[in-house]
């Protein structure tokens, strides 16, 4: 899986160099931002922030769960208000981001093991068309994942966003449980541990 990902950078013109500047650049960026946002209270997640998941922090404010229309790959507008009853977990993310691509097979991964009425990962594209974010999945394997689109950024913004990728977990009232800024192994034996933890709390 990881070569094919490693094979789509190549055959879009990223160099290793681009791809190794833009992971330092934004994991330099990101750091900074979470640091402002992480809160100084425990959360009730804090014993399952390790490992794998040791970004995952709750903040002091979070903004409210975006509301904004989202595109699916059918072509329906939704939003995140029509999957309330649910845990979801809501990933900002782009082709042009080698971060995100990076780590969008373990979410596939994660939404093949744990998707179910009670769980969704929600993994909405920045990319300017809803073509760029299909072909990649197409050419990735990403099979479990539905396709999102937010094409003016609208949801991104709203939900405190400040550099991609952005991973936010939601409560099945809408409220933010906590969130991870930045690359994760979101298929790991920490990162199913935590999202179980969630929906046993929430």
């Amino acid at each position: 899986m990881f070569e094919r990902v490693r094979a789509y950078l190549k055959a879009h013109g990223l160099t290793t160099a681009i791809i190794a500047a833009a992971i330092l650049g934004l994991a330099g960026v990101l750091y900074v931002i979470s640091a402002s946002l992480v809160s100084s209270a425990p959360g009730p997640l804090d014993s399952y922030a390790r490992g794998t998941m040791s970004g995952f922090a709750t903040v002091s404010e979070p903004p409210a769960q975006p509301l904004v229309g989202l595109v699916t790959g059918d072509g329906e507008e939704i939003t995140l208000a029509d999957r309330r009853g649910k845990l979801v977990l809501v990933n900002f993310w782009a082709t042009w981001c080698a971060p995100c691509v990076v780590e969008m097979p373990a979410l596939d991964a994660l939404q093949a093991e744990l998707g179910s009425d009670d769980f969704e990962v929600i993994a909405i594209s920045m990319d300017r068309t809803m073509e760029e974010a299909r072909r990649f999945y197409d050419e990735n394997g990403i099979n479990a994942l539905g396709l999102y689109h937010d094409p003016a950024l609208r949801a991104a913004i709203a939900a405190g966003s400040r550099g991609l990728p952005t991973t936010i977990l939601y409560d099945r009232h809408g409220g933010e449980i906590g969130r991870l800024s930045g690359e994760a192994e979101w298929d790991s034996e920490d990162a199913i541990a935590l999202i179980e933890a969630a929906l046993e709390r929430y």
